[in-house]
C-alpha cells in the first residue's frame, strides 16, 4: 500500500460566514485546492455533537424512535438522538436523550463509537452509546417533536436497516457497528 502525506494540501485564500442560527453556522471558502487549483469551498458547522443511543432491554428488544423530518419531508424511524452542547459531556448528552425521547432510564452505558456523518460539506460529529438495565418513566420530548416510540426485537432493527426502513445516518451506524461487534462475539 503507497503511504500518503497526511498533510492539508488545501490554501484558504478567505473565509466568509455566511449563515449563522443555533444549531449550525455555514462557510464560504475560497481556496486553492490540491491540484494547485482556485476554486471554493462551503462548509456547515454544527455547533452541537450529535448523540446516539441504543436501548436494550432485558429480553433483547430496543426502543425506536419515529417522527417526521422536516429536511426530508418524510417519516424516519431512528434510535433516540439528538444533541451534545459545549457545555455537556456526551454521556449525560445521551442520558438526557434517552430520558426526554424514551421515557427510559438506564443503570448500564456502554460506548459504542463515533463518526463524521458527512465530511465532504460538514464537521458533524456523531457519538454512539449502548443503554442497558432500563427502568421506565415519563418522556419529556421537546416542542419541535411529535415522537411515536416502538418496542422492536434487536434483530428487527437490524432487519430494519437490511429492507431500508431505517435510514437515518446515526441510527445505521449505531447499528450496524453493535450487530457487527454481535457477530464477531465483542458484545454479550
Amino acid at each position: 500500500m503507497l503511504a500518503h502525506n497526511e498533510t492539508n494540501p488545501w490554501v484558504v485564500l478567505d473565509e466568509q460566514e455566511v449563515y449563522q442560527n443555533a444549531w449550525i453556522k455555514l462557510h464560504h471558502y475560497k481556496v486553492i485546492n490540491p491540484s494547485g487549483k482556485e476554486g471554493i469551498y462551503g462548509k456547515v458547522h454544527f455547533i452541537n455533537k450529535a448523540i446516539g443511543i441504543i436501548p436494550i432491554d432485558e429480553n433483547l428488544h430496543t426502543y425506536l424512535v419515529g417522527q417526521y423530518r422536516f429536511t426530508l419531508q418524510q417519516y424516519s424511524w431512528e434510535i433516540p438522538e439528538g444533541g451534545c452542547s459545549g457545555h455537556e459531556t456526551s454521556l449525560s448528552a445521551a442520558k438526557r436523550e434517552l430520558m426526554e425521547e424514551t421515557g427510559l432510564q438506564a443503570a448500564k452505558w456502554v460506548y459504542l463509537g463515533k463518526a463524521f456523518l458527512s465530511n465532504s460539506v460538514t464537521d458533524e460529529l456523531a457519538e454512539f452509546f449502548v443503554a442497558t438495565e432500563l427502568s421506565l418513566f415519563t418522556a419529556s420530548p421537546e416542542e419541535t417533536e411529535q415522537l411515536q416510540i416502538k418496542k422492536v426485537p434487536l434483530q428487527q432493527a437490524f432487519e430494519m436497516i437490511e429492507n431500508g426502513t431505517i435510514t437515518d445516518a446515526v441510527s445505521v451506524l449505531a447499528l450496524q457497528k453493535l450487530q457487527l461487534m454481535w457477530m464477531q462475539g465483542k458484545w454479550k
